[in-house]
């Protein structure tokens, strides 16, 4: 098994580039967490929260939410001299969800966004990559700067497997987004060797 069985792996001269999906609840971060990160002006679709949407979507626990993303967030990063990720970030609300599939054509791996105040919201993202066999990890977000869980706690609570990395993230911070985006690439080539030798699994 090759890098590009997991999503196409595009070489130009000495630069690889690839697709990482961010995902996540409506609210936990996706937005500024590729906004953290890219190199660009990143392209965002957002949208001003109205009454109706506010009557579509449950915000209080987000009660100063201003907008929203209705279709996707789009960044690009370097990491290193010879590595470009390309960041699509999902909409989080339920209506939006028929969206995801389109998103995640072709993705190396995915990034699960979780706010500990509504950790089950975590819980339609880490199924839809579990059912597609997309590799993720998951980044608890410190809104306001502080881990108010164990991460062992937090992967009890959402039951994914040992080897899933799950990560503490401040999604406004340029240096820990890149750290979990290195490693979630660190977990992709961990399964891309250990299928390719399968003693070691």
């Amino acid at each position: 098994m090759k890098m590009d069985d997991f999503g196409p792996v595009k070489k130009i001269g000495s630069v690889t580039s690839t697709k990482i999906v961010v995902a996540g609840g409506f609210g936990v971060g996706k937005t500024t967490f590729v906004g953290a990160v890219s190199d660009i002006q990143p392209l965002t679709t957002e949208a001003m929260m109205t009454a109706v949407s506010n009557e579509l979507d449950d915000t209080s626990r987000i009660p100063n939410k201003m907008a929203t993303t209705v279709a996707m967030d789009f960044g690009r990063v370097a990491l290193g001299d010879d590595l470009l990720l390309y960041l699509f970030g999902t909409p989080g609300q339920e209506r939006f969800w028929f969206m995801w599939d389109h998103l995640v054509r072709g993705a190396l791996g995915a990034v699960v966004l979780a706010d500990t105040r509504r950790l089950t919201d975590s819980f339609t993202s880490i199924d839809f990559f579990e059912n597609r066999k997309i590799p993720y990890a998951v980044g608890v977000n410190t809104f306001d700067g502080i881990l108010h869980h164990p991460l062992e706690h937090v992967r009890r609570a959402l039951a994914i497997d040992p080897s899933i990395p799950v990560l503490r993230c401040d999604a406004r911070d340029r240096a820990e987004v890149k750290q979990t985006l290195l490693q979630l690439i660190a977990y992709v080539m961990q399964k891309v060797e250990q299928a390719a030798d399968p003693v070691t699994v």
